[in-house]
């Protein structure tokens, strides 16, 4: 299972790798207003260093869990944003924003990946 904390990413269309840093998660309401959980990360590659916040819109976030099955955490929500932090530097698309809204299908697309790295692992660490 991917480390949602440190990573790196990458390359990018440049060819450069990326050090992807998590720095925090936090309910939005109390610092932009916004219904919705903000996963900062920290992105550097050489010299160049760039903030980047990727927004789970809460109603979004909830419904997806509700109807998929699963618990609404902080690890799962910062697995999904790590997804995102990957595309954004594997494709330079929206590389210029510093907040990334995911949409309800980029929620479910990435919340596939994130149970398939779940289960991979459990499958590797079970008790023979």
């Amino acid at each position: 299972m991917e480390n949602f904390r440190e990573f790196e990413a990458g390359p990018d269309p440049f060819g450069r790798m990326w050090q992807a840093t998590f720095k925090y998660l936090q309910t939005a309401i109390s610092i932009r207003h916004s219904d919705s959980v903000d996963v900062c990360y920290i992105l550097e590659s050489g010299e160049e260093r760039m903030v980047k916040t990727v927004v789970l819109p809460h109603a979004e976030i909830k419904a997806y869990t509700d109807k998929a099955g699963r618990t609404l955490s902080d690890t799962l929500c910062s697995r999904i944003a790590a997804c995102e932090i990957r595309r954004v530097i594997e494709t330079a698309e929206d590389l210029d924003k510093e907040y990334l809204v995911l949409s309800p299908k980029q929620i479910a697309e990435y919340d596939a990946a994130v149970k398939k790295w779940e289960d991979e692992w459990v499958k590797a660490h079970r008790a023979a």
